[in-house]
């Protein structure tokens, strides 16, 4: 610990010792586990489109929505996830460092990984040209099965699924 006189090493004693740190040992549930809502799965026909608008290590929403697609595709849902703008990010398999598939920091790679099981799992991602022309991004650095769309089918995407009467998802980092 850094040096300091009496006076703040004895305040820092006595913050310290107001709670006991940690309260809880771990593996202490502090949350109750009620479910509210049933369990519910697909019925026949149903679908699930997801679309994110996130910066993929700042905007804990597009990893979430990756996760919620993917647990629609394992209920049964016809899903599709279509990344733009700056969610194109997301679909990079060159993002890391030092070196492509790095993570500089904990969670950095979390929604490549999130997103490389939704395609092996069956789900379907789209992922905006024009968004990744914005950011300099090159189609051959696409995770594996990313389908490079035109800018025109994000409205047109969203047109499909809501005729189909799917839950539509939109998510965005601001």
């Amino acid at each position: 610990m850094a040096q300091f006189d009496d006076e703040i090493m004895a305040a820092i004693q006595t913050s310290v010792a107001e709670i006991p740190h940690p309260s809880q040992p771990p593996g202490t549930n502090l949350y109750g586990s009620t479910k509210i809502f049933p369990d519910y799965q697909a019925e026949e026909g149903e679908s699930y489109f997801t679309l994110i608008h996130g910066i993929p290590h700042e905007s804990s929403v597009s990893f979430v929505a990756v996760l919620q697609a993917t647990r629609a595709l394992r209920k049964g849902f016809d899903t599709a996830i279509y990344f733009y703008g700056p969610g194109t990010l997301a679909c990079m398999a060159s993002r890391g460092f030092p070196t492509m598939g790095d993570a500089g920091f904990p969670g950095e790679l979390n929604l490549n990984g999130a997103i490389e099981t939704y395609i092996k799992e069956g789900g379907t991602v789209f992922c905006c040209r024009f968004g990744m022309a914005l950011h300099g991004l090159r189609e051959e650095d696409l995770i594996e099965g990313v389908v490079p769309a035109h800018p025109l089918d994000v409205q047109d995407a969203i047109i499909h699924y809501a005729r189909k009467g799917a839950i539509i998802n939109s998510t965005y980092n601001l």
